[in-house]
């Protein structure tokens, strides 16, 4: 099939929408139409249909895509291999593995980073999945992730964003726990801590290691639902530090040190190998990268 009646397909699937479709092509409208009407001849199905807001895909296009999509990004790639990535024109779509953690207090950066040097480049953002990330990687499903995680794989590119702690909250008129509560006060509490699928289970780990267990009254998917639930609560969490001073700054939480220690570890991000990286891939990585960082100093900073 025609490479620019693939790049049609795929576009048109993903903005849902001609118009969008041609203006991300840098083409007309009609050159768009006429490709689809190709695209229908060829496929022997309608592709798209008329909906509400512009168009939705059938279920043939819905069966077509990953692998269209999939192809298209292999092409791309080989043809970059080599080759400076030239950010201003691109209107590739890149793929990034985040926690909701890594949601709220990277993205917004991370974004504002790839906007002024790539005003066409997308971002498509897929939840951590720290059981699977790393073939994810390796398969090239995802472009980057990053996570507390180590993914020891040597196809895997590692750099770290930052080193981070865990603390504790409480809301900030909490009966019972003040700046610095012991052991014995902090067990009596009721907790709630977030699903160890999020890959920050250390604290959990070193407890369980000297035979004590918290009190869970909950547990959640996702760091944004905290600042409500405690403020709401007498409840306990540890997350965290840098996630603390955000909750302390906007919720009207209290951040307190742990009363046992754990370990310090690395926020890391992690993309395929230099090696095997297209340069669209390594222009990415780099984005991301300086951006994460640049977003924990200012994190830091107004702590």
């Amino acid at each position: 099939m025609d490479l620019n009646l693939v790049r049609t397909f795929v576009t048109l699937y993903e903005c849902r929408s001609v118009s969008a479709a041609a203006r991300r092509l840098h083409v007309t409208q009609p050159t768009v139409s006429y490709g689809l009407a190709r695209l229908r001849e060829r496929l022997a199905d309608r592709l798209f249909v008329r909906a509400r807001n512009g168009i939705r895909p059938t279920a043939v296009a819905v069966q077509l895509y990953p692998a269209l999509s999939a192809s298209l990004v292999a092409i791309d790639d080989a043809l970059e291999q080599g080759h400076r990535f030239d950010a201003a024109r691109s209107t590739r779509r890149f793929v990034i593995a985040l926690s909701d953690l890594g949601e709220l207090t990277l993205l917004p950066d991370i974004l504002a980073a790839v906007e002024s040097s790539a005003p066409g480049v997308r971002i498509t953002v897929v939840a951590l999945d720290v059981e699977r990330v790393a073939e994810d990687l390796a398969r090239g499903d995802i472009d980057a992730a990053i996570c507390s995680r180590r993914l020891g794989r040597d196809d895997l590119e590692r750099r770290q964003v930052l080193c981070e702690r865990y603390v504790g909250v409480a809301r900030g008129e909490h009966p019972r726990i003040g700046d610095t509560p012991d052991l014995a006060a902090f067990l009596r509490e009721h907790h709630v801590r977030i699903d160890a699928g999020s890959g920050h289970g250390l604290a959990e780990e070193v407890l369980a290691d000297s035979d004590v267990q918290r009190k869970m009254r909950l547990t959640v998917p996702r760091f944004s639902s905290l600042p409500t639930l405690i403020g709401r609560s007498d409840l306990l969490a540890i997350v965290p530090a840098q996630i603390a001073a955000r909750f302390v700054r906007d919720g009207g939480l209290r951040m307190f040190e742990l009363p046992f220690h754990v370990p310090r570890f690395d926020v890391a991000l992690y993309t395929h190998a230099a090696g095997q990286a297209s340069a669209a891939q390594r222009w990415f990585a780099q984005t991301v990268l300086s951006a994460a960082r640049a977003a924990t100093r200012d994190a830091v900073g107004s702590a």
